[in-house]
């Protein structure tokens, strides 16, 4: 996953957008009426679980982000994380019996590529029984070239500040496109480039005056590696996901899509907290946990990039609930809830003709979070700091998420436990001027 976005941004920016909708016309075409019943989302759909390389795997190589928790720049100390190099096997079988479809996980670099021009054998030989294992389950690899993680020795000389990172980058991704390639992975380029950006300020050594540098190198990255992977696997799906930002989408990751967008098979979403004008009374907060939840807001997310892609497929890359070292949110709102209610409006976007193939639960188990381990996003809750056993502790959401899976979502008479948030900023105009619904 990604260091979770602070929403200041969307907040500075919301009373400006709410103002502006009082004076907005409606549109010419309202909705259709709500339907009373929803339809499942069919064999078809890809239902997965997220993961990232360094978040999961521990036993972590020289890297830019061992080095930022090595030197203090984070909350809590890495160790070995969960532990996923030890324990693929059995967290792999965790969502076979989920019965889910898709896995992803990152390809580390600095793993398989420990020096320049030196291929690490046994790291590779890692993802090989990773994949082979997530086959042999039945699911479909979904791979990440880069989950935000780079080698130390790109640290050294100067990572996304040099213009020849890109050549070292795709000297990488060729060589994983070219080990894994035949077994028809989805594949995505980067994961969330704009938040990528951001902590490589916040935390690394790129200047501010350097992002935009850093970003005609990912674009430059992406479709490249793009025309190389379609290469190789003929017919083969590829995107980078975007972090939503409700308020900024466009402004925050519209002009790296911009620069990309001819090169996408699919628009790969992330979407975790939705915004609205009550939700701004309060201080948007630093606390994952504390931030808010608006399920109907994927619904949004979903039709802001069918607009910009008409007939584009669209997958929710990641999506999931946060909380307090596993502990009840403040707001009373369970993991299993909040599934339900996400998959509602997945269904509801279904059946008015967004083109959904796809929704990845983020995450399997929990991990480390960019720095900590007190947001808990998983399925599974592990408790990394107290339990040295690293023992996976299922919750409510396991059972709910196995019964969305088999049945192809939520009940056709399910009911969301929330209402939909009036004027959602999520996507404020369209939220304002012709709100979704619920039947009553």
């Amino acid at each position: 996953m990604r260091f979770r976005r602070n929403l200041s941004l969307a907040a500075s920016a919301a009373l400006t957008v709410t103002a502006a909708l009082t004076v907005t016309a409606a549109p010419a075409f309202a909705r259709p009426e709500p339907p009373a019943r929803v339809a499942p989302l069919g064999p078809d759909f890809l239902w997965g679980v997220a993961a990232s390389g360094f978040q999961s795997e521990g036993h972590a190589p020289d890297s830019n982000w061992s080095r930022y928790a090595a030197s203090g720049k984070t909350e809590d100390p890495y160790r070995d994380s969960i532990d996923f190099y030890d324990r693929y096997l059995s967290d792999i079988q965790l969502a076979k019996g989920l019965g889910v479809k898709v896995y992803r996980i990152g390809i580390e670099w600095a793993r398989v590529q420990p020096q320049p021009g030196v291929w690490d054998e046994d790291g590779l030989r890692f993802y090989d029984k990773v994949i082979g294992a997530i086959e042999a389950a039945g699911m479909r690899p979904m791979l990440t070239l880069d989950h935000w993680v780079f080698p130390g020795w790109e640290v050294d000389r100067g990572g996304w500040n040099r213009a020849g990172m890109v050549d070292d980058w795709l000297a990488n991704a060729r060589t994983i496109v070219d080990r894994y390639a035949a077994g028809n992975p989805l594949w995505v380029t980067f994961n969330e480039p704009t938040m990528y950006m951001i902590n490589e300020v916040r935390l690394g050594d790129l200047p501010a005056t350097a992002v935009p540098a850093m970003q005609d190198r990912i674009a430059q990255a992406h479709n490249t590696i793009y025309d190389y992977i379609h290469r190789v696997q003929p017919g083969a799906l590829v995107t980078s996901n975007v972090a939503y930002i409700p308020t900024a989408e466009d402004a925050v990751n519209g002009p790296l899509i911009d620069k990309i967008a001819a090169k996408l098979d699919y628009v790969g979403i992330d979407y975790y907290y939705g915004l609205s004008p009550d939700a701004l009374r309060s201080p948007i907060s630093n606390e994952l946990w504390n931030n808010p939840l608006q399920p109907d807001g994927i619904y949004y997310a979903l039709e802001h990039y069918s607009r910009a892609f008409p007939g584009k497929p669209l997958y929710i890359v990641e999506n999931g609930m946060p909380t307090e070292n596993g502990g009840p949110r403040a707001d009373g709102y369970t993991r299993a809830d909040d599934l339900r209610d996400t998959v509602y409006w997945v269904q509801r976007a279904k059946a008015d003709g967004m083109n959904v193939i796809g929704y990845n639960y983020w995450s399997l188990t929990d991990n480390y979070e960019w720095g900590s381990y007190t947001p808990r996003f998983g399925l599974y809750t592990v408790d990394v700091l107290t339990d040295p056993t690293l023992t996976r502790r299922p919750t409510d959401a396991v059972p709910a998420y196995t019964e969305i899976t088999r049945a192809g979502g939520v009940p056709a008479d399910y009911r969301p436990t929330r209402d939909p948030k009036a004027c959602s900023l999520v996507d404020p105009l369209t939220s304002c001027t012709d709100p979704v619904t619920v039947p009553r």
